[in-house]
This record gives C-alpha cells, structure tokens and sequence, in this order.
C-alpha cells in the first residue's frame, strides 16, 4: 500500500478527543515518556515533511503548541485534539479553534485539521 494511502487510512480512523484541559494534559504527558525520533509534524497546506523530528524537537513542539492552543481557545474545555489511543498514541490532529466546522461531528469529509498558516507560522517558522 503506498505511504499516502497509509497516510489517509489513519487519518480517517477512529480517533478519541481529549476533552478536557486535563485530557490534554494527559497526552502531553504520555506524549513526552514516550516521546521518540519518529514523529512528524505536518501543518495542512505546508509541504509534507519527509523525514520525522527528533524527540527534543518534538519536546518543544508540544510545550510550544500548548501554550497556542490555550491562548486561541479560549473555552473551558479543550476538544480540539484527538488521538488515534490515547494510552500509546501514534497520530493525533490538532484542530486550528478558529476553524473548526464540523471537525465534532460526522462528515464522510472531515476537515482537515489546522489550515491557518497565521495560526501555524509561530511552530513551524
């Protein structure tokens, strides 16, 4: 199967919201012990990456993109990051707050998550 056919099948898998801030909280936690070389960090509309980040980077990018997240939604409840197992997470989206659509609901076109280059810029230079 080719690698963007992998790519769209997990995307489009079930994934599960972390609701709460401390939902999120708790995969940041997750994320961080069991952080590895492997991840890649991929802004919609921005050129794929074509090789993964190393853990320090993605270290970063998680307390960066936390600090964003809770300065641009400013709800008292998160539910606009989701992974795919919250206990050993291998994807998770992140969705821009001010776009949100019907990212919460049923779609057999979900939008993809976070396409607002301003919203991105601060991460990913």
């Amino acid at each position: 199967m080719p690698e963007n056919q992998q790519y769209i099948e997990a995307f489009r898998g079930s994934f599960t919201s972390a609701l709460r801030w401390h939902n999120l909280d708790d995969l940041w936690d997750t994320l961080k012990n069991q952080a590895d070389d492997g991840w890649y960090l991929y802004a919609v509309g921005e050129t794929p990456p074509e090789t993964p980040v190393n853990r320090e980077q993605l270290l970063k990018f998680i307390d960066e993109i936390d600090v964003l997240l809770r300065e641009e939604h400013d709800e008292d409840y998160c539910g606009i990051v989701y992974s795919d197992h919250p206990p050993e997470p291998s994807f998770i989206k992140i969705y821009d707050p001010n776009n949100l659509g019907v990212s919460c609901g049923y779609s057999d076109n979900p939008p993809l998550p976070g396409n607002r280059k301003r919203w991105w810029q601060k991460l990913f230079g």
